[in-house]
């Protein structure tokens, strides 16, 4: 199980194990599968990923899909564009012009939320008009002192420059070693501030095992320290970097960098034009618009360009003269006028970026060298080449950049005002295959345009990288959008476990109807990830791990019921999101839910858990998380009168019957509480029907803590989904609290 060690309090007796036949599984996700091929072929529209024996099979997986193309239109000076409506716009799929079924207007202008709330503000805004930020460091062509400078310009633009709602990420790219993923796109500032700072140290080098979505860099005590508060630690930027670490950082890049070396050849370049390709393709798992903001000096531009006129350069002196002569055969064409298979390499690069809807914002680091102001031929024709990527993408080049968030800038102003146009594809194949979009907008003359070129076909799941993976489930836990593939149920509570931490379960239902759709073989593995966010988006904890089961004949157990998964975090106080996914290993298929978590300061205040619904043994195939050495002490919370259970996630209640339930609650006094319910439908409103029966307050032994026996009656209500609301009262200081779970009634 891939998550990091923690120092709790408690042991789960290895009675309650037997009592609930929970299932241990192993400890790590399974070995990545073979990567399959890129979409390299996009000279054409047609399939870039299937033979004609795949279109076969894929022939019978037509269906309608729905696409979101975000649109950014400027003016002349690069200023956005507002106050469009659905009328000014035109999109053509192909050649037949599509009706905009969905028209939002996203104006970053207007979003300004207090500190502390921006979580709620980004999940106001549809994941595919959000703004993307990967911030990728060349170390190919820079010198780790560029590296260096480089790394602390993006970290100032990190702590002052990028909107709230904006996600970012941080990677390396390097010829012989490819696309590193250091973070991935994230709103938590404190993390993107440390993955910058720790590019190529071997902590961050030996770390891929802790967080397999990488989310998090943080090692555990940097966690550890950080927990006991609510506020987000500040973003130590690079003048206050120490300077024993900044030269222990060059002496790292160093290393990396002579296995690399400094040649320019033009074998280096055709390699690093299809390495960096590549990222286009993977960046289409995410959804919205990416802007890669990639930090290098550049190669040797004369490879790609060829040679300009220059007096200084003998060289090409000798190339006029012998032109001159009619010495032809003594002129090197390429080394003169360029490579055209690099420069058709290079279009190539271009077009996978602009088919992923991903922009090239070069930051040429040369600039952050050097304050000379000169500019030798050699120079200006490698940011020619730059020049050329970049703008191809539709991106800019920064030059002379020691401070770039100046110039970046334009780029965040051309990008605050995005138009989400959304239609209907009929009869798409899911083949992988690219589809060619053009949308026109009525915005007078001048104005500009800026969109993704097209969509791919949805591909099947087996066909993707382990990368692509990955990012298809780091974008889903980011953001937070519900996924009904797999449907889910989930079921969270904070137990006070003493000091300032508290033991928070989650349990997560998955249907197994949903899971084994497709599915085929006798092992099934389902991957269960669970994220904790607080109110600003900084991640505050983890659990992930494969669940493989092996199927029996028919495999109706589990297609009947499901699999029920036992995890838990340890939270300090706060506002937060359990952000929870579980997929099939296998076929890709996906659930994803959200819930809030409020942890109360752990005080002496009436407090209530929600009501914990005894379920029937059998009803699931029963996971626990797997445990380390230091969680033998863990105590199980789900007991009693000294009896475990396991509770729904979502109680099933049958009509006119009844159902056992445990109400756990804090500071009840030595008074008689008072419990009072309500049933409210799936709209809110409250329904006759169905009640709340108390039976036993029970003794725990433990200070502060009561469990309350009960049971739920559920005469008078139709089959149907609800929410039961139960209040406590305590008589002595007539003080109130409340809390609910969702409930379903079967006929």
């Amino acid at each position: 199980m891939f998550r990091r060690a923690r120092h709790s309090r408690a042991a789960l007796p290895s009675t309650i194990a037997a009592v609930l036949a929970l299932v241990l599984v192993g400890a790590a996700l399974a070995s990545p599968a073979p990567q399959p091929p890129g979409r390299d072929d996009v000279e054409n529209d047609g399939p870039s990923r299937t033979s004609p024996e795949d279109l076969e099979r894929f022939s019978d997986r037509a269906s309608v899909l729905e696409v979101q193309v975000p649109v950014n239109v400027t003016d002349r000076k690069g200023a956005s564009i507002r106050g469009l409506t659905a009328e000014d716009f035109e999109i053509f799929d192909g050649n037949e012009q599509r009706e905009i079924t969905r028209f939002e207007v996203v104006d970053l202008r207007e979003i300004d939320p207090e500190p502390g709330l921006e979580d709620r503000a980004r999940e106001a805004i549809p994941p595919s008009a959000r703004r993307h930020f990967l911030f990728l460091f060349d170390l190919s062509f820079s010198s780790p002192t560029s590296v260096l400078r480089a790394r602390e310009a993006a970290q100032s633009f990190v702590a002052g420059s990028m909107h709230p709602t904006d996600l970012a990420a941080v990677a390396t790219h390097s010829v012989e070693f490819g696309f590193k993923l250091v973070l991935t796109f994230t709103p938590d500032r404190s993390q993107l501030a440390r993955a910058i700072e720790n590019l190529e140290s071997p902590e961050m080098l030996n770390r891929a095992g802790l967080d397999p979505l990488q989310f998090f860099v943080e090692t555990e005590g940097a966690l550890a320290s950080n927990s006991g508060s609510g506020e987000a630690p500040s973003v130590e930027l690079g003048a206050d970097f120490r300077a024993q670490a900044a030269q222990a950082y060059v002496e790292i890049l160093e290393k990396t960098m002579q296995r690399t070396g400094k040649s320019f050849e033009r074998a280096r370049i055709a390699s690093w034009t299809q390495s960096l390709g590549e990222i286009g393709d993977i960046l289409d798992s995410i959804r919205g618009r990416k802007h890669l903001v990639y930090f290098t000096e550049g190669f040797d531009g004369r490879l790609l360009l060829g040679r300009q006129p220059d007096s200084q350069d003998p060289e090409s002196e000798s190339d006029t003269l012998n032109i001159l002569l009619g010495n032809i055969f003594l002129v090197d064409n390429d080394d003169r006028f360029g490579n055209t298979q690099l420069q058709s390499d290079v279009n190539l690069m271009i077009e996978r970026f602009k088919r992923s809807d991903a922009v090239l914002q070069i930051v040429d680091t040369s600039g952050l060298t050097t304050e000379t102001g000169f500019e030798s031929n050699v120079q200006r024709v490698s940011r020619d080449a730059l020049f050329w990527i970049a703008d191809g993408t539709g991106g800019q080049l920064f030059k002379d950049a020691n401070n770039f968030e100046a110039q970046l800038r334009d780029v965040l102003e051309s990008s605050s005002v995005t138009y989400l146009l959304t239609f209907r594809a009929d009869d798409v194949v899911a083949d992988g295959s690219f589809h060619p979009i053009r949308v026109r907008a009525k915005a007078g003359r001048g104005a500009r345009l800026s969109h993704r070129s097209g969509y791919y076909a949805p591909q099947p799941y087996e066909q993707l990288s382990p990368i692509e993976r990955q990012l298809l489930a780091s974008d889903l836990i980011a953001n937070a959008v519900v996924e009904d593939d797999v449907s889910l149920d989930v079921l969270t509570a904070a137990f006070r476990s003493g000091g300032e931490m508290a033991y928070v379960p989650v349990i997560i239902e998955a249907s197994g109807a949903d899971l084994m759709q497709g599915h085929e073989g006798r092992l099934l593995g389902v991957e269960f990830y669970a994220y904790v966010t607080d109110t600003s988006g900084r991640m505050r904890d983890f659990f992930t791990q494969l669940v493989t089961l092996t199927l029996e004949e028919g495999s109706d157990g589990i297609r009947d019921s499901g699999v029920k998964y036992y995890g838990h975090v340890e939270l300090p106080p706060g506002e937060y999101s359990v952000r929870v996914l579980a997929r099939n290993a296998t076929t890709g298929r996906t659930g994803v839910r959200s819930q809030s978590l409020l942890i109360p300061e752990l005080d002496d205040e009436l407090a209530l858990l929600p009501p914990f619904f005894l379920e029937a043994p059998g009803s699931w195939l029963l996971v626990r998380e797997s445990t380390t050495a230091d969680q033998e002490t863990l105590v199980y919370p789900f007991t009693v009168e000294g009896q475990p259970f396991v509770p729904a996630a979502r109680p099933q209640v049958a009509v006119d019957s009844e159902a056992s339930l445990c109400l756990v609650a804090y500071n009840l006094g030595d008074q008689e509480p008072r419990f009072d319910s309500v049933v409210r439908s799936a709209d809110g409103s409250v329904v006759s029907g169905g009640r709340l029966v108390v039976l036993d307050r029970t003794v725990t032994g433990i200070t502060g803590l009561d469990k309350v026996k009960a049971k739920f009656i559920g005469d008078g209500l139709a089959a149907g989904d609800y929410t039961l609301v139960v209040t406590l009262t305590d008589p002595a200081s007539n003080s109130q609290t409340t809390s609910e779970i969702d409930l379903r009634v079967n006929s």
